[in-house]
């Protein structure tokens, strides 16, 4: 039995010069051209990686892993965050000058904090940043093993990724003339929330698996992912716990 012809379906690209031949025969109109409606900028936005040594790091992990692998596995994990800042510029804040060369092979800035501490260290910073111009700064932590992009953290007023018990503050991003307070250690992410609140900013809370593990505890040993177990020799050492 014959069939009907398939529909054909037509798809019309309309250019200037087509527009303008759909203008009425008048010699008075004119073709207007439709302006685009404008693309915001973002605001100048740069990312804060403290790290106080490699030596030494992880210590709550020393008697399990022992000291050299802790270095190395921060070593990775601090590059692999740094990796994850693309495209926005990185600032890492440390006195230890390994760890600022090891910054400026990779292209980063050093930010010296004069004083030890980490919320010293982050405000230092930030006031930093400011003071060129920078309107936005994203703080990263240096262990989080798993970060692939920064980009989720990235957003207005506080935009912050807690850790997977909520106590902690992986990702922090604030302006930088906010005079935002910032107050590590345990509890922060109660603290830093309360603190944007107390200025007025806005609050996002992101949750994202990525960007939410970081290497601190030995029970947080069973999130390394393949890649970093297999670097450091630690896969019979992770399945076992």
């Amino acid at each position: 039995m014959p069939h009907d012809p398939p529909p054909i379906t037509a798809t019309r690209t309309f250019t200037a010069a087509t527009l303008d031949s759909a203008q009425p025969s008048n010699s008075n109109a004119r073709s207007r051209p439709v302006a685009s409606p404008p693309v915001p900028e973002e605001p100048a936005t740069a990312v804060i990686v403290p790290i106080r040594s490699f030596d030494g790091a992880l210590s709550r992990l020393a008697g399990i892993l022992g000291e050299a692998r802790c270095r190395d596995l921060m070593l990775l994990m601090a590059h692999r965050v740094v990796a994850a800042a693309e495209p926005l510029p990185v600032h890492i804040a440390t006195d230890d000058a390994e760890v600022a060369a090891w910054a400026t092979d990779l292209g980063a800035a050093v930010v010296a904090a004069g004083r030890p501490g980490l919320t010293v260290a982050v405000t230092t910073a930030v006031d930093h940043l400011a003071g060129a111009g920078v309107e936005r700064a994203v703080v990263a932590h240096a262990d989080l093993a798993l970060a692939r992009t920064l980009r989720p953290a990235v957003g207005p007023g506080l935009t912050i990724v807690g850790d997977r018990r909520r106590d902690g503050s992986n990702v922090v991003c604030v302006p930088t003339a906010a005079g935002f307070r910032f107050s590590y250690g345990p509890g922060s992410f109660g603290r830093h929330v309360a603190e944007a609140e107390r200025l007025g900013l806005e609050v996002n809370v992101v949750d994202d698996a990525s960007l939410s593990v970081d290497i601190d505890h030995p029970e947080d040993l069973r999130h390394l992912p393949e890649d970093l177990r297999g670097a450091l020799g630690l896969d019979e050492l992770v399945t076992s716990r």
